[in-house]
């Protein structure tokens, strides 16, 4: 988390107002960058400075103001048939949000998608305000390949916005390889007031995996596959997975498996400490937010040996990695992660290691990258 080479500046007099940029938010998607939108802005309001989010659904325009967040949410035009003809996600929206922009007296605009950052690189040639372009996941080289505009769109974010973030070390190795940006890192954080470690854990060795089932790069069936591998040596043992928004039913039923609605932080929590073992076998991952959420619970925890989750999971102690797709790897990991959850110093360990990531620290370091940029 160190080495991000802000030089020290004088901070700015008075509230930052900060226009926080998202091609979606709750409660229609619940994702690790929706849930980074709230812990960031949440940490904002709380040192006095002035958070709005500008966002897009597919209902009429609103304004609100959400737990002391404002939130402009634009009606996004259509976009289905964009994705028939193979364009990138989230191409329709951004021109509003430029407006919203515009209107809205910001000092800096900080986007949380590639083409949000659009809308924040014309702001800033606009008014002469800096931009931030905060990319959450792994650029690859096969997506921009696969999805039509989307290389032209990454270039124009990052060549167009004063800084670029990204989570982790391996985020911006490949940044600089892609597309020749020089990334700085500022890993998320986690609240470590709302996820704790507490509450009873279940008799029955127990695994829980928060991520969408209906999204293929985050290998759930990977998990469950494996999962049936660890009752042979484990007939006991229970998966917990997030309840899907559509087609449930190809998970239902399975013999050991539980499908619960973990939308709200509570019941997510919740999950983590009742689990032995919380794992993410994605691919694809800038740095596996749902691990630390598990870590700050006490929860040991299983992810796969690529990208960014092995900066996080970098020590035996609080959990293992696995190597490539076969099931029964997988399953032996699982084991080894139920026998270090029966460790009584692990949740310890666990906790020491998400507290390395505390959303305060994370918003400091956004603090100091504001800082950087509005007294340039």
């Amino acid at each position: 988390m160190e080495g991000l080479g802000l030089a020290l500046v004088t901070p700015p007099t008075g509230p930052i107002r900060v226009a926080l940029l998202s091609p979606c938010y709750w409660p229609e998607v619940r994702r690790g960058t929706e849930r980074f939108t709230r812990d960031l802005a949440d940490g904002l309001i709380e040192r006095g400075h002035r958070p709005r989010l500008i966002t897009s659904h597919p209902k009429p325009g609103s304004t609100t103001v959400e737990d002391g967040l404002p939130v402009r949410r634009n009606r996004r035009p259509p976009e289905r048939w964009l994705g028939r003809l193979g364009f990138e996600d989230h191409l329709t929206h951004w021109p509003l949000g430029y407006g919203s922009l515009r209107r809205g007296g910001h000092d800096i605009a900080h986007a949380l998608h590639h083409s949000d950052a659009l809308a924040a690189a014309r702001w800033s040639t606009a008014t002469g305000r800096p931009s931030v372009f905060s990319f959450m996941g792994i650029p690859r080289e096969e997506g921009f390949g696969h999805r039509r505009l989307l290389g032209r769109v990454m270039r124009g974010a990052v060549e167009g916005t004063d800084a670029v973030v990204v989570l982790s070390r391996a985020a911006s190795e490949r940044m600089q390889q892609l597309l020749g940006v020089e990334a700085r890192v500022i890993p998320p954080g986690v609240d470590t007031e709302a996820f704790t470690p507490g509450g009873a854990r279940a008799e029955q060795p127990t695994i829980f995996c928060g991520a969408d089932p209906a999204e293929p790069r985050k290998r759930v069936a990977l998990l469950v596959e494996a999962f049936n591998a660890v009752r042979r040596s484990l007939p006991e043992a229970r998966l917990v997975l997030s309840e899907p928004g559509n087609d449930a039913a190809a998970l239902s039923g399975l013999e050991g498996v539980e499908l619960r609605n973990v939308d709200d932080r509570t019941a997510l929590a919740a999950a983590y400490r009742e689990a032995w073992v919380s794992a993410l076998p994605s691919y694809s991952e800038a740095f596996g937010l749902v691990l630390l959420e598990a870590l700050a619970c006490g929860t040991p925890v299983v992810g796969s040996n690529l990208d960014g989750i092995p900066e996080l999971l970098d020590r035996d102690s609080i959990g293992r990695v696995f190597d490539g797709e076969d099931p029964q790897q997988l399953a032996k990991v699982l084991l080894e992660a139920l026998d270090l959850a029966r460790d009584p110093a692990t949740p310890a360990a666990c906790r020491l290691r998400a507290e390395e990531f505390s959303r305060d620290r994370c918003t400091e370091r956004y603090l100091e990258l504001y800082t950087e940029l509005l007294v340039r």
